[in-house]
């Protein structure tokens, strides 16, 4: 029995000292899998390095952008996304080259891909490049309530290819940067006032100069109204059955619509206080008897 023991042992130490010259050989022959280790550190490495500089780009065209007031948020938007483009390239270019894998037969092929490409993706290199135009025009920021073409919304975001819109009813509306780039862009947002263009008609019976006072000191009960420029409001058109008075009084732009409704549910039952009325269509029929 102690024969047997001791023979297990003996045959216990030499497999023990078999896979340790194992190992020995295969390192000292070349062993791939301490390679293969290293290569996927550095390869995390470089992805997480990317990472990194893509979040301190980021942040920091932010805060140019917030001190900036040329350098907006959509041209900071457009920047980062181009740099982070370039970087996440260049670091799994650099990751492929860790693992041994030949980008040259790739690169080359490019070459003539990248011309069918070319006319396949005429479309959105037009937008890639509006959109740089965008950027660097400024014709508006986040936030801006614009009219684009007939499309009309607030903008909600820009990135290389397309603009976001919001529109009154909370739509998303999605244009590509071409479009955006190529038609009539009115921002109603980035000036610090704005007139309303509001009219109201009369009786040809009633007195003007009553009805014109009576609508300045009715806008002038209006705490939003700005006092310069000073509040126009004057005979604008003599039309078939009414004499229209023009109101152009000038307001912040987030004051337009709110005081534009107010004063739409005033101005009736105001002018009828004072003695005077808005006109409607009639049809006056006369009978004749044969």
């Amino acid at each position: 029995m102690i024969l047997l023991e001791s023979t297990a042992d003996v045959m216990a130490d030499a497999d023990i000292v078999s896979v340790v010259d194992d190992i020995s050989n295969g390192l000292s022959n070349g062993f791939h899998i301490p390679k293969i280790v290293f290569s996927a550190i550095f390869a995390v490495l470089i992805l997480i390095i990317a990472k990194i500089i893509c979040t301190i780009v980021k942040h920091s065209l932010r805060k140019l952008a917030g001190r900036s007031t040329k350098f907006t948020l959509i041209m900071a938007q457009l920047v980062w996304k181009l740099v982070a483009a370039i970087v996440w390239i260049i670091a799994i270019i650099s990751v492929l080259g860790i693992f041994g894998i030949d980008l040259t037969p790739v690169l080359a092929g490019l070459g003539i891909t990248g011309v069918v490409l070319g006319f396949a993706l005429q479309e959105s290199i037009s937008s890639l490049f509006c959109g740089v135009m965008i950027a660097l025009n400024s014709p508006f920021r986040v936030g801006d309530w614009v009219d684009i073409g007939d499309i009309s919304g607030t903008v909600q975001s820009m990135d290389l290819m397309c603009v976001t819109l919001s529109s009154g009813d909370n739509k998303k509306i999605t244009m590509n940067n071409k479009n955006v780039w190529g038609n009539t862009i009115v921002n109603y947002s980035y000036i610090e006032k704005r007139r309303l263009d509001m009219s109201v008609t009369v009786r040809y019976t009633d007195d003007l100069e009553t009805a014109k006072n009576t609508i300045r000191e009715l806008i002038g009960t209006y705490p939003e109204i700005l006092a310069d420029p000073a509040p126009l409001v004057e005979v604008g058109a003599y039309n078939d059955s009414s004499i229209s008075i023009y109101v152009r009084p000038w307001v912040k732009p987030s004051d337009y619509w709110p005081v534009y409704w107010r004063f739409n549910a005033d101005i009736l039952k105001t002018l009828q206080a004072h003695g005077v009325d808005m006109p409607f269509n009639q049809i006056d029929v006369h009978l004749i008897q044969g």
